[in-house]
């Protein structure tokens, strides 16, 4: 699947706010702070223009789309999901984006952000329940313990994270090198600055 190389920054000034996308970076030296949320581009906003309902729904979707590093496909694939699923589509939803591994090892506080989690688990770093996984999209279950592999720990960024030992949610557990999934995740443990409804309204269409 294609990924997005170019800069991250600029995917946070297009949709108007801090994705978190970089890390420590987003916190200490972010652009939006220093000169605002302009769009991207060599004219920037011209004016005031008011948004049509459509164009609410797409920026919402995008910015799903590049908070959790995900594509069109795999985003669509898990609103179908959530949507034959019994309960409210658009929380059904945003559960099953934070239950992915990448996402529940950046939560944990292992990596310093979804990209950094997501390389770490591509590269067999990450051990869910004492076996090896490799694939980020793989789906954490309440009671499963996250760890990294016994070599992965003389990397730089294990040990950065290890030092941190942060924790930003009350649906896991951390206790040293080793995190555990406690219960599924609530709307109101999802920190996100996204209008799900809104993602929900652009597939229904």
């Amino acid at each position: 699947m294609a990924r997005y190389t170019g800069a991250k920054c600029r995917l946070c000034r297009r949709e108007g706010q801090k994705l978190f996308l970089k890390g420590e970076r987003c916190f200490l030296n972010c652009p939006i702070d220093k000169k605002g949320a302009a769009p991207p581009g060599v004219h920037g906003r011209r004016g005031f223009r008011r948004m049509s309902s459509y164009g609410e729904q797409l920026r919402e979707k995008q910015k799903v789309k590049r908070s959790y590093g995900i594509g069109e496909r795999q985003l669509r694939g898990y609103f179908e999901e959530a949507k034959k699923t019994r309960g409210a589509t658009a929380e059904l939803l945003l559960r099953s984006l934070e239950i992915r591994l990448d996402n529940v090892l950046y939560r944990l506080g292992f990596a310093l952000s979804r990209s950094v989690a997501r390389q770490l688990v591509n590269h067999g770093h990450v051990s869910v329940n004492g076996k090896r996984v490799d694939i980020p999209s793989y789906r954490v279950k309440v009671g499963d313990t996250i760890s990294f592999n016994s070599k992965s720990f003389g990397i730089i960024i294990v040990k950065k994270s290890m030092e941190a030992d942060s924790l930003s949610t009350k649906w896991l557990e951390r206790k040293g090198g080793v995190g555990k999934m406690v219960r599924m995740p609530t709307r109101e443990d999802i920190d996100i600055g996204i209008n799900e409804n809104l993602v929900v309204e652009y597939y229904s269409r």
